[in-house]
């Protein structure tokens, strides 16, 4: 069965109510459009057979923007993986903050629970998101390479780089590794309910470099390393930067000049991501809660090591601070 055939089979098969709610690529309109213009170009094609330069006719894609296809096709594209990424990472965040949830929510989670099943909704609802996330990942994938076959050109794979940039590449989203590692933990705390969703992730913390591994629809698989990128460990109390990077919070506060007491919201806009380089990526840096929770489970005395070296280096830092800000009021 063709790409096309099973996007639209999973738009509209068991899941159709639940997608109603979410935007997704609309992937059977741009593959017309790219029909379109593979038409257009044929008709060139033949006209330049006869005058002998089709030559000039191929690099026309090639080199330079094709009026037709970039009047609709990239605009619609880059604002449907906008909103895409926006949907999953929203309802991520909501669907997590209801299994970590503290004081008194949590308390009435838990009563709740004595009434109606809400884990299992949960569980259902994040392998929705999944199945959302990567379908459309890889409608978008599919329809750059359809792309870049039809103008011989190489700017799908552009257009791909520039998602990047603008941090709505769906399958490198922080919130992806959060609804992994919600699925490995939800899986130890009750196997039989969850085994079945949670048997296409896999984290691996035995080896040099720990990794998770996420296994996606056609053939595709995703491995994210759990190894911090400054102190060359592995990761604890993890935080994304908005770039998707992923280091230790002590870390990423020493390589923003910030104390860890601060937090990485007091980061300087002009901080840049140790690794891209890229500026005023601190701000709105995500709290990997689910990936602290399966690491601390799973490496519980390194996990202890850390916490007690992290506090020492935190009360040391506080101590120093003020200190400094006493004699600075004082003046001695």
């Amino acid at each position: 069965m063709k790409f096309g055939e099973t996007f639209m089979e999973y738009l509209h098969g068991e899941q159709e109510s639940f997608l109603d709610k979410f935007s997704h690529v609309e992937y059977k309109r741009l593959k017309k459009v790219l029909k379109t213009c593979r038409s257009l170009h044929g008709s060139y094609g033949a006209d330049e057979q006869e005058d002998e330069n089709s030559d000039a006719l191929s690099r026309l894609c090639r080199y330079e923007s094709c009026p037709l296809c970039d009047k609709i096709f990239f605009s619609e594209l880059m604002k449907e993986a906008s909103d895409i990424a926006g949907c999953f990472s929203s309802r991520v965040r909501h669907l997590l903050h209801l299994h970590i949830a503290t004081g008194m929510q949590r308390y009435v989670l838990l009563l709740r629970q004595c009434f109606k099943n809400d884990r299992q909704t949960i569980a259902e609802e994040g392998r929705m998101l999944i199945d959302y996330v990567t379908m459309n990942a890889i409608a978008i994938r599919k329809i750059l390479k359809k792309y870049d076959k039809v103008h011989s050109s190489v700017n799908g794979r552009d257009f791909k780089r520039k998602m990047q940039a603008k941090h709505i590449e769906l399958l490198q989203s922080p919130w992806l590794i959060e609804l992994g590692a919600f699925y490995l933990n939800f899986n130890e705390s009750d196997e039989e309910e969850s085994c079945k969703i949670s048997c296409q992730f896999s984290c691996d913390l035995s080896t040099t470099e720990p990794v998770m591994t996420l296994r996606l629809p056609d053939s595709m698989k995703l491995e994210c390393n759990l190894t911090c990128s400054i102190c060359l460990d592995t990761l604890f109390n993890p935080h994304a930067l908005s770039c998707g990077h992923l280091f230790c919070k002590s870390c990423a506060c020493s390589a923003a000049s910030v104390m860890i007491f601060q937090g990485l919201k007091a980061a300087s806009p002009e901080s840049k991501c140790p690794i891209c380089r890229e500026a005023g990526v601190y701000s709105n840096a995500v709290e990997m809660l689910e990936l602290g929770l399966l690491l601390k489970r799973r490496c519980r005395e390194y996990w202890k090591e850390r916490l007690i070296a992290e506090r020492a280096e935190m009360v040391k830092q506080a101590k120093d601070y003020w200190d400094s800000q006493t004699k600075y009021v004082i003046g001695y």
